[in-house]
């Protein structure tokens, strides 16, 4: 029973790390693929409707971190990217630690997620000042003599740009009214959309554990366990 016992902790494991440098391994190679893709078929700002208008690629390089945010110029770029080579490093060891200790599948699945996310975004701003040209105006070449930028100030491609609504509010609204109003106008990759879903994974699955573990506790003075009292012989 208890060789069964271990030969199945031994599989969950074995089942996790496989899981874990798989999906690294798709999310990251899909993202590069499209990545470069757009780098050597579109030029800054192109377009390329996929469904109508509310499903485009629309190439834009992020400099900075989410939405656009810089950090004070070089130096900021530099710091930026050792810091998200130190988290992607850090997330990877945590990982291999949770999975050794044969923690939850689920865990795996969304830290995995994040991880791969991180990396793939990593990627950009490690490499891609090198690898290629400005996109400007005109399509980028790949492996020139000269990049762009030195390593470590590469930036991030981001591409899929998905405008819900986009309208002009009534002109009767106090304030507001005419101005223009658009429904979801980030613009991401496949890389964000990794950090996302896990992100939101971990905060779900955490809330749900703590509403349950909330449950179990006992609520009142009768539900608590009793300690047994001492008697005198």
């Amino acid at each position: 029973m208890a060789e069964k016992s271990y030969t199945h902790i031994m599989q969950k494991k074995k089942n996790q790390y496989l899981l874990m440098f798989g999906l690294i391994g798709l999310i990251v190679v899909a993202d590069q693929i499209l990545k470069i893709w757009v780098k050597t078929h579109m030029m800054l700002g192109e377009e390329i409707p996929l469904i109508g208008d509310w499903c485009l690629l629309h190439f834009v390089e992020n400099e900075g971190f989410a939405f656009g945010t810089k950090f004070g110029g070089t130096v900021g770029k530099i710091i930026l990217t050792l810091v998200r080579m130190v988290a992607s490093v850090a997330l990877i060891w945590l990982l291999l630690i949770h999975i050794r200790r044969g923690g939850r599948t689920a865990v795996t699945l969304y830290g995995t997620l994040i991880t791969a996310g991180a990396i793939g975004n990593l990627i950009d701003c490690t490499l891609y000042g090198v690898l290629f040209t400005e996109s400007g105006f005109q399509v980028a070449e790949m492996f020139p003599a000269e990049g762009y930028a030195p390593l470590l100030q590469g930036s991030v491609v981001d591409m899929f740009y998905f405008p819900l609504i986009d309208t002009y509010l009534p002109e009767g609204l106090p304030l507001i009214g005419g101005a223009h109003f658009e429904f979801f106008n980030a613009i991401f990759n496949i890389a964000d959309s990794a950090i996302t879903v896990g992100a939101t994974w971990f905060i779900i699955d955490q809330l749900i554990l703590n509403t349950r573990n909330k449950k179990k506790e006992p609520t009142t003075v009768a539900e608590q366990p009793q300690k047994e009292e001492k008697t005198e012989a």
